[in-house]
C-alpha cells in the first residue's frame, strides 16, 4: 500500500494496490488511513469471500468496506462481475478529482472468477458528486483587494497546491505582489526554497522566520491547507495580528473547521490562483507596499539561521548527512522519508525546488512508510535519484521490502540516520520528562549493512563525516538497491521545536542569534 502511495505522490497519478481477502485486506488499513489524511489518490482492490458466504463469518471474511468506512473517500462492495467496469472507472474518477483520496473496491471471489465482455462505460455519472473547481468570482475579487491592501501578507501553502498542480500559479502570484511564502510539511516543493520569498516550513518544527512571519502578518493567505495543529500550535494565538484570513480549498468541509476565515474560497487551487492572478493583473498595484516587510523577514533569516554543532563524540551530525545528500545530488533527488527526527531534519536542511520532490507521511505519521514508498516513487520516476531517509527504528518496521527492491531491481538508496533510539519520542522524554527514557533505546538492532547484503542489496556503513559524500556517490552510482548505515549522534535533538499546545513563537532552540548557519566538519 505504501508503495502505491509513494508512486501516486511522485507522479500525481492514481496509485493502485491489490490484496487478498481477510488479513490481506486488513493489512492495508494503515496505508489507507495514511493516504486519506494526506489526500493521496489511491484505489485499493481487495478480495472477498464468495457472495453467497458474505455475512456467515466464512474463512478469511472481513467487512472491509465497514472497517475502512471512516478512512476512505468512497468504497464499493461489488456484487457481480458485470459491475466491475463501471466501478473501476468511477473509483479512479473519485480518487483523482476534487480533494484526492483513497477508494476501496471489495470484490467477492465469485465476481473475480466470472466472465464478462468488457465495454467501456459511459460517464461516470455520479449524482451528488460535483466538486467545485472554480472559485466564486466575488470572493476572488475580495481576496485580490485584501492582498493589495496588506502591508505584511504571508502565503501559507499546503499539499493542496501540490495535488492541484498549482505551483506555477502560486509562484507567479508570490512574485507579482511580492508576498513571502511558507509551506506546511505537505506543501514542501510548491516553491523553490532557494528563492528570497521562501520562508521554509512553519509550525512545530518550522523555521523561526516562518513562525514569526505568520505571527506578525496582517493578512494570511491559506492555500490548500487544513490549519492543522502541528502548524497552528495554540489556536487562539495563531496569526493574532491578521486583519483578514483568506482560505482557499477544494474541500468545503475544511473551510472554517479550525480557523474561521474572513474570505473563504471553495475551489481547486490552480483555478482559484489563476483567477486571483487575473484579477490582480487588472488592478493598480502600489509599488513597494511589502518592501519593508520583506526586509524585516530577511533580517530574521540572518539573525536566526538554522544551526547545529558537530558531535563531540566523533559521530556524524545527522543534519550534515542531509546537507550532503543535497550537495551530492545537486538538489535534484526525490527525497522520501520515514517518520521521526530524520524526517524533520530532512525538511530543514534540504532545499526543495519542485513539486513532488518531497514524499513523506504527514497527517498519520506512519513509521515504516519510507522504504516501500521510495520503491513506489522510483517506479514512478525512474529518471530521478530516489533517496529514502530513515531512522533505525522506522526502517526495521518494513525492512523486509528490501527483498522487493532487489527482486524488481529498483535502485533506491536508503540513508539510515542510526542513533540507537526512537529519536523523536526520546526527544520528548528528554525535554519534557526529565530524560526518563522509557522504551525508546534500541539496544538490540541488526547490522544493517550485512542485512542489506543478505537480501542481495548493497550494504555500507559510515561513521565519519569525511566519508558521507563518497558513500552517497558510491551508492547512487552502483545502480543497485543500497542501504547506508550512518552512525549519527545519539542524543541530537531537532530544533526549533514548539511544545504541544504553545504558540508557534514559543520555540525551544533556534532563537538564539547565530553568526553562521550549519556547522561544517
Amino acid at each position: 500500500m505504501h508503495a502505491a502511495d509513494g508512486y501516486a505522490r511522485a507522479t500525481g497519478k492514481v496509485g493502485v494496490c491489490l490484496a487478498t481477502s481477510g488479513p490481506g485486506a486488513t493489512n492495508l488499513v494503515t496505508g489507507i488511513a495514511n493516504a486519506y489524511l494526506d489526500s493521496i489518490p489511491l484505489v485499493a482492490i481487495t478480495g472477498q469471500v464468495r457472495a453467497d458466504l458474505i455475512g456467515t463469518d466464512a474463512f478469511q471474511e472481513a467487512d472491509v468496506t465497514g472497517i475502512t468506512l471512516p478512512i476512505v473517500k468512497h468504497s464499493y462492495l461489488v456484487q457481480s462481475a458485470a459491475e466491475i467496469p463501471q466501478v473501476i472507472h468511477e473509483a479512479f474518477h473519485i480518487a483523482s478529482t476534487g480533494r484526492p483520496g483513497p477508494v476501496v473496491i471489495d470484490v467477492p471471489v465469485t465476481a473475480e472468477l466470472a466472465e464478462l465482455t468488457y465495454r467501456r462505460p459511459d460517464g461516470p455519472h455520479l449524482a451528488g458528486y460535483k466538486p467545485t473547481v472554480e472559485g466564486h468570482v466575488k470572493q476572488v475579487r475580495a481576496a485580490a483587494r485584501a492582498i493589495l491592501e496588506a502591508e505584511r501578507p504571508v502565503l501559507y501553502v499546503g499539499g493542496g497546491v501540490i495535488s492541484a498542480g498549482a505551483a506555477d500559479e502560486l509562484r507567479a502570484l508570490a512574485e507579482l505582489v511580492q508576498v513571502p511564502v511558507t509551506t506546511t510539511l505537505m506543501g514542501l516543493g510548491a516553491v523553490d526554497e532557494r528563492e528570497p520569498l521562501a520562508l521554509g516550513m512553519l509550525g512545530m518544527h518550522g523555521t523561526v522566520t516562518a513562525n514569526y512571519a505568520v505571527h506578525e502578518c496582517d493578512l494570511l493567505i491559506g492555500v490548500g491547507v487544513r490549519f492543522d495543529d502541528r502548524v497552528t500550535g495554540k489556536l487562539s494565538a495563531f496569526a493574532p495580528q491578521a486583519k483578514a484570513i483568506i482560505h482557499i480549498d477544494v474541500d468545503p468541509a475544511e473551510i472554517g473547521k479550525n480557523v474561521e476565515p474572513s474570505i473563504p474560497i471553495v475551489g481547486d487551487a490552480r483555478h482559484v490562483l489563476a483567477a486571483l492572478l487575473a484579477e490582480l493583473e487588472k488592478m493598480e498595484r502600489p509599488a513597494g507596499r511589502t518592501a519593508a516587510w520583506l526586509q524585516k523577514l530577511e533580517g530574521w533569516k540572518t539573525e536566526y539561521p538554522l544551526h547545529y554543532e558537530q558531535p563531540a563524540d566523533g559521530t556524524v551530525a545527522p543534519q550534515f548527512v542531509i546537507e550532503e545528500i543535497e550537495r551530492v545530488t545537486g538538489g535534484d533527488a526525490v527525497i522520501v522519508t520515514d517518520v521521526g527526527q530524520h524526517q524533520m531534519w530532512s525538511t530543514l536542511y534540504f532545499h526543495y525546488r519542485f513539486p513532488r520532490q518531497w514524499i513523506s507521511s504527514g497527517g498519520l505519521g506512519t513509521m515504516g512508510f519510507g522504504l516501500p514508498a521510495a520503491i513506489g516513487a522510483k517506479l514512478g520516476r525512474p529518471d530521478k535519484t530516489v533517496i529514502d531517509v530513515s531512522g533505525d527504528g522506522g526502517f526495521q518496521m518494513t525492512m523486509q521490502e528490501l527483498a522487493t527492491a532487489v527482486n524488481y531491481n529498483v535502485p533506491v538508496v536508503v540513508a539510515i540516520l542510526n542513533n540507537g533510539y526512537l529519536g523523536m519520542v526520546r526527544q520528548w522524554q528528554d525535554l519534557f520528562w526529565n530524560k526518563r527514557y522509557s522504551f525508546t533505546c534500541i539496544e538490540v538492532q541488526p547490522d544493517f549493512a550485512m542485512l542489506a547484503e543478505a537480501f542481495g542489496a548493497k550494504g555500507m556503513r559510515v561513521s565519519s563525516s569525511g566519508d558521507v559524500g563518497d558513500a552517497l556517490r558510491e551508492a547512487i552510482d552502483s545502480g543497485r538497491p543500497t542501504v547506508i548505515d550512518f552512525k549519527v549522534a545519539a542524543e541530537e535533538n531537532v530544533f526549533p521545536m514548539v511544545p504541544a499546545g504553545q504558540s508557534i513563537t514559543e520555540m525551544i532552540g533556534g532563537k538564539a542569534p547565530r553568526k553562521t548557519g550549519g556547522a561544517k566538519p
